[in-house]
């Protein structure tokens, strides 16, 4: 759906809520649910490895 208005957008995902609901479950298990918060995390872990700290 595209709007003449800018800055002006819809999203479904928020509007029912599932935005709101993965934010809450990765605040809860430490897990981030997208790929490059996956990412950020795999490698940060293997630096600490590597590194020692």
């Amino acid at each position: 759906m595209k709007t003449k208005i800018p800055g002006l957008t819809f999203s479904w995902k928020r509007a029912i809520g599932l935005t709101q609901l993965k934010q809450k479950i990765s605040r809860e298990t430490g897990i981030p649910m997208t790929k490059q918060g996956i990412e950020r995390k795999i490698g940060s872990a293997i630096l600490k490895k590597l590194i020692g700290k």
